[in-house]
């Protein structure tokens, strides 16, 4: 074999890689009995850095290790310090559970480095997005082999649930003032609900809970209104240790675990 030949073997097996079928996240939540998706998030447009010196190879792993039935990596490097390396990163560290690619994604380009970097899944925002916009980015994600949490915020934005996505994410931070208020979700999952075309055991999207939330009781009562995902950040972030405050989270929201 000349270095050539050589060169197009080993292309072949990189691609077979990055082609391969990823870990699922809306199934990843279904079965998990906490339904976290752990955040790497190392800084907010609204209150900076929170972990500037967070590491992809350390963070992401140590929460897969204690209990993460996902992780979502922040990839926005402007205002949230991220990059898409970051997913590579953690992949290449050891983390196998789903990954969600966040970031504010208007573009198929970012589809592509999405699936590249070895994300499961993408973020698409209603409030960022036409809804015919987002319809094509849900498909091409899907070609791609890519799961689609569409998140919404306001009540106006359900309609966008019956564009198909895998899951529907109501969002507890205000994308304008960035305030948090968890009751946003109590207040929209009824409507969520009666929004998306059938029950997500049968195949419908699962229902996931947005940022604000910090508290195993309100975990608890999220999923008594029918949520299965609860994306956290900064409630670990902030932390010495956040694999180490997931697990013991984890441990708390279990001793009462009629959820």
């Amino acid at each position: 074999m000349d270095i050539l030949q050589e060169i197009i073997a080993h292309k072949r097996e990189e691609l077979a890689l990055w082609k391969a079928p990823k870990p699922s996240l809306r199934e990843a939540l279904l079965q998990s009995e906490t339904g976290i998706i752990a955040e790497f998030k190392r800084k907010s447009p609204s209150k900076g850095w929170i972990k500037e010196d967070g590491r992809a190879d350390i963070i992401p792993l140590s929460y897969q290790q204690h209990g993460a039935a996902a992780v979502s990596i922040l990839t926005d490097e402007h205002y949230f310090g991220g990059h898409d390396d970051f997913i590579r990163t953690a992949r290449l560290s050891g983390v196998t559970i789903p990954i969600l690619y966040k970031n504010f994604v208007i573009d198929e380009y970012q589809l592509y480095a999405a699936a590249h970097c070895g994300a499961s899944a993408v973020l698409l925002i209603a409030a960022c997005l036409t809804k015919e916009r987002c319809r094509v980015l849900i498909q091409q994600a899907h070609e791609l082999g890519l799961e689609v949490l569409l998140e919404m915020h306001s009540e106006s934005e359900l309609e966008y649930a019956e564009l198909q996505p895998d899951l529907c994410g109501i969002n507890n931070r205000n994308l304008g003032s960035f305030v948090t208020d968890v009751t946003n979700s109590f207040r929209l999952a009824e409507k969520l609900r009666a929004a998306v075309s059938g029950d997500s055991l049968e195949g419908g999207p699962v229902l996931v809970s947005e940022s604000g939330i910090s508290n195993p009781d309100t975990v608890r009562a999220l999923r008594q209104a029918g949520f299965r995902g609860f994306l956290m950040g900064e409630t670990f972030m902030k932390t010495t240790s956040p694999g180490h405050f997931l697990g013991d989270f984890i441990a708390s929201l279990s001793t009462k675990h009629n959820v």
